[in-house]
């Protein structure tokens, strides 16, 4: 299904400051992709070449994945994983999973079983070092996910240490502020999906205002309800977030994904992020 008003994909590139940042781990590049939702038709096989496609062109040194390789039935994952071959990166590629991932009762196990007999690595509460030590990766579960134990896993690393965190839902950056986290990297809002000019996304319109709007056209329309269902902070649908925290805040990259949900995107094209580390000043 093509919504030639969402717009092409685009490449957002950006550079992070990494207090710390040892010599080796200056200027990496990180790209990320996120909520594929892959079905072959929201989002078309065309479309996920072109994604593949740009995200060689940067020529990074990782590519991660943060969550929601399909929509709801595991079987696509399987085509979807023999195109997502075709990435190319020189520490290789490292996903976590996302909340649509995990909804059918065999969609975790055929997923990871899949990536695990792909070059794609699966971190689930776990801690990766592919650029070597100095600089730690860390993948959580789904934050709606009982197995979420970000604590578990950020407590055990040594506070001098920079870390990148991938975790699918943003409003996981809520419970992250107990701990250093320089970058998080985050997806499942799509951007909002629908984005009005000089107002913002219209689920974080509809988010801020739900309490106002009458009873009758609530009952009338209860899908406008859903909107604090999927997330509660609206205001960090899209792009770079600081999240305050004693000491030096968090910070929290949310990617407006690749796939599509109904009702579809509205001035909300898909996303490649293209990141460099820089040391902080």
């Amino acid at each position: 299904m093509f919504h030639p008003l969402a717009g092409a994909i685009q490449v957002d590139r950006l550079t992070i400051p990494i207090q710390n940042l040892s010599d080796r781990h200056q200027g990496l590049k990180i790209v990320q992709l996120s909520d594929l939702h892959y079905d072959g038709v929201q989002f078309t096989d065309a479309q996920l070449q072109q994604a593949i496609t740009l995200a060689n062109l940067e020529r990074a040194d990782l590519i991660v994945i943060t969550g929601d390789f399909i929509t709801y039935r595991p079987e696509p994952i399987h085509k979807l994983i023999k195109q997502l071959s075709a990435l190319r990166s020189r520490y290789g590629t490292y996903a976590v999973l996302g909340n649509h991932d995990l909804y059918h009762p065999k969609a975790k196990e055929t997923i990871t079983n899949a990536l695990n007999q792909s070059d794609i690595t699966l971190l689930w509460n776990e801690v990766a070092y592919p650029w070597g030590e100095g600089l730690a990766l860390v993948g959580l579960p789904d934050y709606w996910h009982r197995e979420f134990r970000a604590g578990a896993v950020l407590e055990d690393l040594d506070e001098a240490l920079p870390r990148i965190v991938l975790s699918h839902n943003p409003d996981s950056a809520e419970d992250l502020r107990s701990w250093r986290v320089d970058l998080q990297l985050s997806g499942h809002t799509h951007g909002g999906q629908i984005y009005l000019p000089g107002l913002g996304t219209l689920a974080g319109v509809l988010s801020r205002e739900f309490d106002h709007i009458p009873a009758a056209i609530k009952q009338r329309f209860p899908l406008l309800g859903t909107t604090k269902r999927v997330v509660r902070n609206w205001d960090w649908a899209r792009g770079l977030h600081r999240i305050d925290r004693p000491g030096r805040p968090n910070l929290l990259y949310v990617n407006r994904g690749l796939g599509t949900y109904p009702p579809g995107r509205l001035f909300c094209p898909p996303e490649v992020t293209a990141i460099t580390l820089s040391r902080a000043a």
